[in-house]
């Protein structure tokens, strides 16, 4: 089946949905607005139970099914990132500084489709879970639901979510079974030398000279310290130092992401790192101090239910259109902190060409939201269907 009849005749409340949430971008856990319009259009739809506040912005809401049954789980995100937008819409961002560049206004737009046909049907057993979360992008929010115990408290036995996909085929999935994103780490290293007159060097110690060395001996943990045909990104992506020509400066800052998949490999790098820092430091004469911060960890797809979700999203787009084993990526995502804790999967659905993720200007393809909608009901359906 294609996507639901009853769906696809409520997709332009879906574009008006998503649009007006394009306008109201919120960053983090101060997703108020957003939150708000979310809890009003489920009180419209009828749910059942309406948590509010979990996770501060955070909405859980329950709709149940017809008959005892297990409850399954469906994840949105729904804050913005603090990017100025650029995209010339008549729905444009009215926050300078912020904006929906990573289409969480059509993932909250397409689980909002979801509750609205699922509340009119109830053609499922159990009960369904509609998770939407904040501070996805920054903050972790996934984890901090996961804490706040929404997996047990409402007794969630599986979960799913999905995102969307530029330059992938519109309307068409991809997923893979076991890792898909990788664990996301951050370190900062801060140098202290001696600074002085630049055409003096000799009487310094020059913290410039000690950034670029370390920057450089950062490079080999990849190439010297880690097995060539295992996924390890260490990447350096910023260094501050000095204010003018003529003065060495006192002090140097880099700082930098790692991404991996295996712990004994982020704890390999975490021990190199260290080992670089320290080494390198004495070697020019300075002193300097790593902070390394644990991230998100690495989103890892249950088996059983990658499979059944990608036989779903054959369903819904077309065999031909589902990539089942697509491989792993090295971006991130909280939605892992969920997956660790129940099985369940996470997918990609592509939006088509345009610009990329996180650029100033993306904007979330609104005929894809049906789609979308129809893959999280038929999920439901198929997992808990009536006998």
């Amino acid at each position: 089946m294609p996507v639901v009849n009853r769906i696809a005749d409520y997709a332009a409340d879906m574009a008006e949905w998503r649009q007006h949430l394009h306008t109201i971008p919120e960053l983090e856990f101060d997703c108020h607005q957003t939150a708000a319009f979310v809890a009003g259009r489920l009180r419209e739809f009828g749910v059942d139970e309406l948590h509010e506040g979990i996770a501060k912005t955070g909405i859980v809401a329950i709709i149940n099914g017809q008959g005892d049954g297990p409850t399954i789980g469906l994840r949105a995100d729904m804050d913005a990132l603090p990017i100025t937008e650029e995209t010339g819409v008549a729905y444009a961002s009215k926050t300078p500084g912020k904006m929906h560049a990573c289409g969480h206004d059509g993932h909250t737009t397409m689980l909002l489709g979801a509750a609205r046909y699922l509340a009119e049907t109830r053609h499922f057993r159990g009960r369904v879970a509609l998770i939407f979360q904040p501070a996805e992008e920054m903050g972790g929010g996934a984890g901090v639901m996961v804490e706040e115990g929404v997996l047990g408290r409402f007794e969630i036995g599986e979960v799913y979510a999905l995102h969307n996909a530029p330059g992938f085929a519109e309307g068409a999935f991809y997923t893979t079974p076991g890792p898909i994103m990788a664990a996301v780490d951050t370190f900062d290293i801060h140098i202290k030398g001696v600074g002085g007159h630049g055409a003096m060097p000799h009487e310094t110690r020059d913290p410039v000279i000690a950034a670029c060395g370390i920057a450089q001996a950062i490079q080999t943990i990849v190439s010297r310290n880690h097995y060539a045909l295992d996924d390890l990104v260490v990447s350096v992506t910023q260094i501050h130092t000095g204010t003018v020509d003529n003065v060495i400066p006192d002090t140097a800052y880099l700082n930098g992401t790692v991404r991996t998949f295996d712990p004994a490999v982020q704890k390999m790098v975490m021990t190199r790192l260290e080992e670089i820092v320290q080494g390198q430091a004495a070697s020019y004469g300075v002193t300097a101090t790593l902070d390394y911060v644990v991230g998100y960890p690495a989103t890892v797809n249950d088996a059983d239910k990658t499979g059944f979700a990608a036989e779903v999203a054959r369903e819904v787009a077309g065999a031909d259109r589902v990539i089942a084993n697509s491989g792993r990526e090295m971006g991130a995502e909280d939605f892992s902190y969920m997956l660790q804790e129940r099985p369940g999967a996470y997918l990609f659905l592509g939006q088509g060409d345009g610009p990329g993720l996180h650029h100033p200007k993306y904007n979330f393809n609104d005929e894809i939201a049906p789609v979308g909608a129809s893959f999280f009901v038929r999920i439901v359906e198929k997992a808990q269907p009536l006998t």
